[in-house]
């Protein structure tokens, strides 16, 4: 390439130009952090060290001297919901959005960060009204996440489903809690007075869509026995007793550790339409193959009265064995004491006090009768689908506590 006489003065120039920028930025940074209070470095060096109350002191200086300083605001009012001060971060918020010549955008992040606050500190309705302001704006995906769980908490099942809908329209991503929310409107509408059916099968219709999308996952498996149950619940109401018999059948093959929540009911399908038999088969056989106490509890009820206390006894020594349980234990005296005739019970003289021993044994198997959450650990007597403690779905197993390994 031939070498031309001119870059002798272009390259030089480019130099000078590039020195005199650089400095000229140096220069304002220099003088931008002398502007800076010394409150300032001292509140980062506390958030570092991880004292958020002195870094909150330090900032609440700065914020007084220059009371401009937006995301010195936005940093004061997240420390204090992060302490729990939502007073105070909630006029920190306002004092944002009382000034008038707050950029648009700035705007929109402290309404959304109000609407944070208002749903920290329990205030749902100011909370829903702050997170509807921000729908149309880049925090819309947050809002409508937010909105989600105040309508859940409040039990508005409708504006739930509507508000996931929205959800989806934003994101692509699977919301499992959309089958529990169509169920709970199935639920309330065969709670009705009279029982609202067709809205209810309308409602578990919507459920089998939501399902479908979560087919093949364990979450998936614990939806579709939900919906089934429900089913049978309506098949029940219109006095069909086989086709609830085969709703809740097929419960056993889609979740069978949720056998012990319909065994009872399954049994008396059974019974209704005249093949106690059968129903004992099937539910002895789907015991051995997946133990649960409460299916223990039918079966051993069940063949007690149909095959007789020998055969019955020698099926609850083996499950015994096999799955050692105080509880089981427990609620078989209970069945043996119920009969009244304790003279047929093997290996135990007609003196024997089982009402003492099955109070003894019940005084320690209470603790042990108890669903438990595997998120916060709340205990419950009864099968929730929702935790009443954390409010997560799916969290509790349908196993108590001593058959939890």
């Amino acid at each position: 390439m031939d070498f031309e006489p001119w870059w002798l003065i272009v390259v030089p120039v480019l130099f000078a130009l590039g020195w005199i920028a650089a400095r000229v930025d140096i220069r304002q940074m220099l003088s931008e952090t002398r502007a800076l209070p010394d409150s300032y470095f001292k509140g980062l060096n506390f958030i570092l060290n991880e004292e958020p109350d002195r870094a909150i002191d330090a900032f609440v200086e700065v914020a007084k001297l220059d009371p401009e300083t937006t995301e010195l605001h936005f940093a004061l009012g997240s420390l204090f919901r992060r302490r729990g001060e939502m007073e105070r971060a909630i006029r920190v918020h306002q004092s944002l959005l009382a000034r008038s010549d707050l950029p648009q955008a700035e705007r929109e992040h402290a309404q959304h960060e109000i609407a944070q606050d208002f749903l920290k500190a329990g205030m749902l309705d100011r909370a829903e009204q702050a997170f509807q302001n921000v729908l149309d704006t880049r925090f819309a995906v947050q809002a409508v996440r937010a909105l989600i769980r105040i309508y859940e908490s409040e039990h508005d099942w409708p504006r739930a489903i509507e508000a996931v809908k929205r959800l989806r329209a934003l994101v692509d991503e699977p919301v499992p809690q959309l089958v529990h929310y169509q169920c709970e409107q199935a639920q309330t509408a065969l709670g009705a007075r009279p029982p609202n059916l067709q809205e209810a099968e309308a409602a578990l219709d919507a459920a089998d869509n939501a399902a479908a999308a979560l087919r093949g996952q364990a979450r998936g498996q614990a939806s579709e026995a939900r919906i089934a149950m429900l089913r049978a619940a309506v098949a029940k109401l219109r006095n069909n007793p086989e086709q609830q018999r085969a709703y809740l059948e097929s419960v056993l093959s889609i979740a069978p550790e949720y056998a012990g929540l319909v065994a009872g009911e399954l049994f008396e399908c059974y019974r209704t339409i005249g093949r106690p038999e059968e129903g004992l088969a099937t539910l002895k056989n789907h015991y051995l193959r997946h133990p649960t106490l409460d299916t223990f509890n039918v079966v051993f009820r069940e063949m007690r009265a149909q095959q007789g206390h020998d055969t019955a006894w020698e099926f609850a020594r083996d499950a015994l064995r096999a799955h050692p349980s105080l509880l089981g234990l427990d609620r078989l005296l209970e069945i043996e004491l119920a009969t009244g005739d304790r003279s047929t019970l093997p290996n135990v003289t007609p003196d024997a006090d089982l009402s003492l021993l099955r109070s003894l044994i019940h005084k320690h198997t209470q603790r042990l009768d108890r669903y438990s959450c595997n998120v916060c650990g709340f205990e419950a007597r009864h099968f929730y689908w929702q935790c009443p403690g954390c409010n997560s779905w799916e969290t509790y197993k349908p196993l108590r506590l001593e058959e939890i390994k």
